[in-house]
């Protein structure tokens, strides 16, 4: 029983440890991204996914967004809301600049003012979080 409970609370540990965490301004948590696209938020509950062909689902898997390849982001109807650019510009569907992901993680808005930090996260997927869908 003993060794159970120990391999339990080992597979958890490494369960935990393999989420990157999402940090608002002032570094507190806000959630966390696995690698396998679930988003948690800070009490470490399901509150979305990431799916890997780019769909973004809620809680109870229905579809309330995407991310293409080219870096467009659309909500559930495909209607774009916005893009993710390879320098990790984040545009709102006018093109207007909303924001940035620097390459370390660190979150800008528009007037490069740090909004947040998600370090070891995909641009896109801190961008959808950040940006266009609030998992809340």
């Amino acid at each position: 029983m003993k060794k159970l409970l120990l391999i339990i609370i080992a597979l958890a540990s490494i369960n935990i440890a393999s989420a990157q965490t999402i940090q608002n301004s002032s570094y507190g948590t806000e959630g966390y991204i696995k690698s396998d696209g679930t988003i948690q938020n800070s009490s470490y509950s399901t509150v979305g996914y990431i799916k890997s062909d780019g769909t973004i689902q809620n809680s109870s898997y229905s579809t309330i967004g995407y991310i293409k390849s080219d870096g467009t982001i659309q909500n559930s109807s495909y209607s774009t809301v916005g893009y993710v650019k390879s320098d990790g510009t984040i545009q709102n569907s006018s093109y207007s600049t909303i924001g940035y992901v620097k390459s370390d993680g660190t979150v800008q808005n528009s007037s490069y003012s740090t909004i947040g930090y998600a370090k070891g996260i995909k641009r896109e997927w801190a961008a959808v979080h950040f940006f266009f869908f609030k998992f809340n």
